[in-house]
């Protein structure tokens, strides 16, 4: 009777241990998860803005084209 209880508790500690365990990798696989979802966020983020930084720089390359064309419609129509 002794040893078998003593071979329970034995193995319910080996439980308990591989449990602990466990409970540590699966918390390591959720912040693992989490930093590569705020890299994709970062790198989404900045995709977003080059574009932006992009679009501008052609819209304001049309825009000065275009006023200058007109100034000189204007200067040499005349």
């Amino acid at each position: 009777m002794d040893q078998s209880l003593v071979e329970f508790e034995r193995a319910f500690a080996d439980q308990i241990k591989e449990e602990r365990r466990a409970a540590t990798l699966v918390q390591a696989k959720v912040a693992h998860r989490e930093k590569q979802r705020e890299i994709d966020s970062v790198n989404r983020q900045g995709t977003v803005r080059y574009l932006g930084l992009v679009l501008t720089l052609i819209a304001t390359a049309v825009i000065v084209t275009v006023v200058m064309f007109k100034v000189l419609y204007l200067v040499l129509g005349s």
